[in-house]
């Protein structure tokens, strides 16, 4: 099972693009900045969970 932050992380970066390109489709570029901070925060919070996944299952295996 994947950490929760995995899970957590990738949806916050799909909302991000999701924001992202609402912002874009109506010129708002708050929006579309926000939209870009998102995916950063989630792929970042995504790569936090990769390690914990990684920490638990090299402890598993010892």
């Amino acid at each position: 099972m994947p950490d929760h932050d995995r899970i957590e992380g990738a949806a916050k970066n799909i909302g991000g693009q999701i924001k992202e390109g609402v912002g874009k489709l109506t010129g708002d570029e708050k929006l579309k900045a926000e939209g870009k901070m998102d995916q950063v925060e989630g792929k970042t919070q995504n790569a936090v969970g990769g390690i914990k996944d990684t920490l638990r299952d090299a402890d598993k295996r010892n």
